[in-house]
């Protein structure tokens, strides 16, 4: 049997590297892992054996760090790393990098250069596996087609269609275009997009399913000729071709009996010839559209070279001979010339499994990005549960990076039970300092389609805006309580067992709880709930309930179970409730005047006359110059954070100053641009005077 390798440098970050770096410890293989200086204190880099720091500018790009093949190179050599991991993302698919890890001598631990030279590309790869008998989507998929070649070949693809970009993956740069008047701008925005993330704005057209189901095989290949597929993940549930839940294995094949068994093994021999057609060694995933409407008909979309986000789901169901496989020590094992030790006869089944990316992001604001300090991280633990996390406790979330916090993965006997387990974990997870999106997967999972499995990649869109829901009296009561008696401790490190007085505040007298003989008088506080003032009642039950400790206090009330957290950083404090997360202020007549004035001002200019940037970014583009007129509703600024284009729209009428320009860095809030309203408009709004 070949020996393992002695070190192995991992060369990612966030929880794909401490997933990899926990196998790797197991095997007793000595890890190396490599940081950005804003991932200096990341879990990935605490839990490695050692590290190396990337980059020498105050806050460098991806660029310069985790896509920089020379200063990854530099740091194999100075530890003496004999094998490189990249995960998934950054350089898993660069066949640059493939190829100078096989120029120095350093094993990659992926396929061979040219599989990914063959499957990278979206337009060879179409090509070339279905010179191998793997049914492919119609449309046109030639290299270096312009914007007008692309345009005459719609006419005959047929609309609706969808533009991809020949490199990368991950949905970036993809865009459905229903009607031949919104191409040309969804040509540039793809482009522009493909240029960003992957140095490369080749594109291509196909035709749009549009029932689509996706459906993906992973595979196996060693060295010596054997390739095994591990059945299907089902992936339809995406929001802008972004997956947001995965499973294992597809329901919609397994609703369909004894035909979901022929097309299940029919969708696993296709996987098994697109890798065996380029010489795959490794771990791969094969994609696939499938039609909801015509199950039985399927079209490989492409073949990603690498470990996949979704991985956990099929290693919580696979079995062989009864025990489960850690799919990237499989990929440890084959990179160092071992054969792999099943054949595709030894492949079982077992129970059913669901991912959910718990992701930075404000799904209220159509899942605008958010970064910062998570300053609080409680992540749920249980019977069949597993959580691939980049953070423990608390941790920093980089606007230059992507926001996946975690993937919370539930396994149970069958799909009912593994979604109920899903839904209990999310209701656990507490992430405090950021918006997440734990509240709306949890409202995914309670969709009837979804729980009943009838999914499409289109559903997401269909069930349009998410808002979060109104807390109730009881969250409501408990946060007034708190904040209003001054119970939360200021002082994270000093326990309280008991509440105590605000500060400058002497004994009973001056607590202005309402307190009083007889009758009790109800207390009415002002609250500023993620933004909005919200006037609180207290009801009778008070701070029955409630225990505080260390700027901690916690309900148990009747099927209700918050947290609310101070953060001392900002001087606010966080209220969690059943994956429910708000940002909870008292206010003080101060901040009501204050609030009250800021009104008037956009009264009367009829809206609010600066664009603001939603997060921090750069900024990749602007529509206008200052000194133009711009019409309310027309965006002006574009901002990219996290591999997304934010759009910054006028909200008035007038005459445009712009503040800002291509590739400053700019944060949450920085004003972008200001709009002088018209005349007309602002004297139109402007209140009468008392003489008028």
């Amino acid at each position: 049997m070949t020996d393992l390798f002695e070190t192995v440098l991992v060369a990612n970050r966030g929880e794909i590297a401490v997933r990899i770096i926990r196998t790797l410890r197991r095997l007793g293989i000595r890890s190396i892992a490599v940081y950005a200086p804003d991932d200096a204190d990341a879990l990935h880099v605490r839990q490695a054996d050692e590290a190396v720091g990337l980059g020498d500018a105050e806050h460098p790009s991806a660029a310069d760090t985790y896509l920089n093949i020379e200063v990854i190179l530099a740091a194999c050599r100075s530890t003496g790393a004999q094998a490189v991991h990249p995960g998934y993302g950054f350089l898993s698919e660069n066949v640059e990098f493939a190829r100078a890890l096989e120029a120095a001598g350093i094993t990659f631990i992926g396929p061979p250069s040219e599989s990914i030279n063959l499957m990278g590309d979206k337009i060879r790869s179409k090509n070339h596996v279905q010179a191998h008998s793997v049914p492919v989507v119609p449309g046109i998929a030639e290299p270096g087609l312009s914007d007008a070649q692309l345009t005459e070949a719609a006419e005959s693809i047929g609309y609706p269609l969808l533009i991809k970009p020949s490199a990368g993956g991950g949905g970036k740069g993809m865009f459905a275009v229903t009607e031949p008047g919104e191409l040309p701008a969804a040509l540039a925005s793809a482009r522009r997009t493909a240029r960003n993330a992957f140095g490369d704005d080749t594109l291509f057209l196909e035709r749009l399913v549009t029932t689509p189901r996706h459906i993906e095989v992973q595979v196996l290949a060693d060295g010596h000729g054997r390739t095994v597929h591990l059945a299907e993940r089902e992936c339809s549930l995406q929001r802008r071709h972004q997956k947001v839940i995965e499973e294992a294995p597809a329901p919609l094949l397994d609703g369909l009996g004894r035909a979901g068994e022929e097309i299940r093994a029919r969708l696993g021999a296709a996987a098994v010839r697109a890798a065996e057609s380029v010489g795959y060694r490794g771990a791969g995933t094969v994609e696939f559209l499938v039609s909801d409407e015509a199950p039985d008909e399927f079209f490989f979309m492409e073949m990603n070279t690498r470990l996949q986000v979704e991985h956990p789901v099929t290693e919580e169901v696979v079995r062989v001979e009864g025990r489960g496989l850690d799919l990237v020590e499989q990929q440890v094992r084959i990179a160092a010339g071992q054969a792999l030790a099943f054949g595709q006869d030894d492949v079982r089944l077992s129970g059913h499994a669901v991912e959910a990316r718990v992701y930075a992001e404000d799904p209220a604001a159509d899942f605008l990005p958010s970064a910062g300090k998570a300053f609080y991280v409680e992540l749920p633990q249980g019977e069949g549960l597993r959580v691939d996390t980049a953070i423990e406790g608390a941790g920093t979330i980089s606007a230059g990076f992507d926001p996946m916090i975690a993937k919370v993965i539930a396994r149970g006997a069958h799909r009912a039970e593994a979604l109920d387990r899903l839904d209990g974990a999310l209701a656990e997870t507490v992430i405090l300092g950021v918006a997440t999106n734990v509240e709306y997967l949890r409202s995914l999972i309670a969709d009837d389609d979804v729980a009943a499995g009838r999914l499409d990649t289109n559903l997401i869109a269909r069930r349009g805006a998410f808002s979060s829901r109104e807390l109730t009296g009881e969250e409501l009561d408990f946060a007034a309580v708190v904040l209003g008696t001054g119970m939360l401790v200021p002082d994270a490190g000093a326990p309280a067992t008991a509440p105590p007085p605000a500060a400058g505040r002497q004994g009973p007298w001056q607590l202005g709880d309402g307190w009083r003989l007889g009758e009790h008088r109800r207390r009415t506080y002002d609250l500023d709930v993620d933004g909005e003032a919200v006037p609180v009642t207290l009801g009778e039950s008070g701070a029955a309930r409630v225990t505080v400790n260390a700027g901690r206090a916690r309900l148990d009330g009747d099927g209700v179970s918050a947290k609310l957290v101070w953060d001392q950083d900002s001087g606010a404090a966080w209220l969690a409730s059943g994956g429910r997360t708000a940002t909870v202020r008292l206010l003080s007549r101060r901040d009501k005047l204050h609030r009250h004035l800021a009104q008037l001002k956009r009264a009367v200019a009829g809206g609010d006359p600066d664009l603001r940037a939603p997060m921090p970014g750069t900024v990749v583009s602007l529509s206008a110059s200052t000194g133009d007129r711009v019409e309310a509703g027309q965006p002006i600024v574009t901002v990219e954070a996290m591999k997304m284009e934010h759009p910054a729209l006028a909200a008035v009428s007038g005459i445009v100053t712009v503040h800002v320009a291509v590739g400053d860095q700019v944060p949450k809030s920085h004003v972008l641009a200001s709009v002088a309203p018209d005349a007309g408009e602002a004297s139109a709004t402007e209140p009468a005077s008392e003489g008028a």
